[in-house]
């Protein structure tokens, strides 16, 4: 009998490393999953991002969820990599790459850590991204080459309390005096808003013209009538700060305007084409780490005297969420490839944020049905996926708005052909 005991005991070992190396295969698969796919250099940079985010990222990102901690030190380790200002030219100490390169280590950063995704996404996009393209040579020089590195980052002022999807009701107001503006108002639902130390502010120059009398700043924080509201206690992306500002007769100079007078709207919307791009990267970041719980969990867990990786219905389940996976990641790489190239991309970056978006939710729901009730503890990483993915559906435009966005262009295309 003791024989016995100890033949079962060594083939239980047996069957425990062989699903250990199934999933250590699985793992490197994924790993090389899309060597075919992409440029060498930005397949070498995934890889590199995969591996940041196995051994910096995941296993920290249940504590950063937790404790709601801004992850400064991973930051600072991005900033060195070159993560926290992609696109940002070599002149001005960044590594000069394009929005595919930043589409595919946004995914992956936040396959480790949708917090530290968000962070990363809103340095790039929303602030980085408007005094790119708007700013002149000495804003460049003083607001993009210092927030590259990881020590410092910026923020994005846009939505207010009262205006939510309506970008172009703006009641935060700069007025003119001499050389200097005076801003007043509010600005809600601000990421990075307690570590930034600059932010985009958009403010109304000239009611009249409504939304073309919008204008862009760089605004320095803190500085003498800028206040900060409590950090919002929220569902999900718990380690980024958010937060309203506000603007309490906050002077800045006339050099601190970004572009021309009243190319605030355009240069808004621009810069959520482009975010949109980056928060469909973070949503697949979300999915395939949710995927991932679920295919391993699956392997591990036996049930009617089998893993339940073998019953129909779970394949079922990972099979929709590869599928739908794959489909939003081809859509989002697509997006990035003609804003790289220099093609219009708003219906197509819409349609990759919107699919993205809603197959993060639909993938860290299907993780915790796969998992049962040990999906819906905090021992697994599945409802921290839950939660994380539905602000992806919410944030630079709601799946509504993209909806919107797509038919409209759309409409216009078929007009014209």
């Amino acid at each position: 009998l003791s024989y016995y005991n100890e033949y079962k005991s060594y083939l239980s070992f047996l069957a425990m490393l062989s699903r250990a190396a199934a999933r250590l295969m699985w793992q490197q698969q994924r790993r090389c999953i899309s060597t075919t796919l992409l440029p060498d250099e930005i397949e070498m940079l995934r890889k590199t991002c995969w591996d940041f985010a196995e051994s910096e990222l995941k296993p920290i990102a249940g504590d950063i969820d937790r404790n709601s901690r801004y992850p400064a030190d991973q930051i600072k380790m991005m900033g060195e990599m070159g993560l926290m200002g992609m696109v940002a030219p070599e002149e001005l100490g960044g590594p000069g790459m394009g929005y595919l390169a930043y589409a595919v280590a946004m995914e992956e950063i936040s396959r480790g850590c949708a917090t530290t995704g968000v962070i990363m996404s809103v340095n790039n996009s929303l602030y980085l991204g408007p005094v790119l393209s708007y700013g002149n040579e000495e804003q460049k020089e003083e607001w993009v080459s210092p927030y590259l590195d990881g020590s410092k980052i910026g923020c994005f002022c846009l939505s207010e309390p009262g205006n939510g999807s309506d970008a172009g009701a703006a009641s935060t107001t700069a007025n003119k005096s001499e050389n200097t503006y005076t801003i007043n108002g509010s600005k809600a639902w601000i990421t990075n808003g307690y570590e930034s130390e600059a932010a985009i502010v958009f403010a109304t120059t000239d009611k009249s013209l409504k939304h073309k009398g919008i204008s862009a700043f760089v605004v320095p924080k803190p500085m003498e009538g800028v206040t900060l509201g409590k950090k919002e206690d929220k569902l999900g992306i718990r380690g980024s700060s958010t937060c309203v500002i506000n603007f309490d007769n906050c002077k800045i100079s006339s050099a601190n305007l970004l572009g021309k007078p009243g190319l605030g709207f355009r240069i808004a919307m621009e810069t959520l084409d482009a975010g949109r791009i980056g928060i469909a990267a973070q949503a697949l970041g979300i999915a395939q780490a949710s995927l991932e719980c679920a295919v391993d969990y699956s392997q591990q867990r036996h049930a009617f005297n089998k893993p339940i990786s073998k019953l129909q219905t779970i394949q079922n389940k990972l099979a929709d969420m590869e599928s739908r996976i794959w489909s939003a990641r081809l859509l989002n790489w697509h997006a990035a490839k003609l804003k790289d190239e220099g093609h219009s991309y708003t219906k197509e970056a819409a349609m990759a944020k919107l699919a993205a978006s809603e197959t993060a939710t639909f993938c860290s729901h299907q993780a915790i049905q796969v998992l049962g009730g040990m999906g819906y503890v905090s021992d697994m990483p599945a409802e921290r996926h839950y939660r994380d993915a539905r602000i992806t559906e919410i944030y630079e435009g709601t799946s509504e708005i993209q909806r919107l966005v797509i038919a409209g262009n759309l409409l216009k295309e078929m007009a014209s052909s």
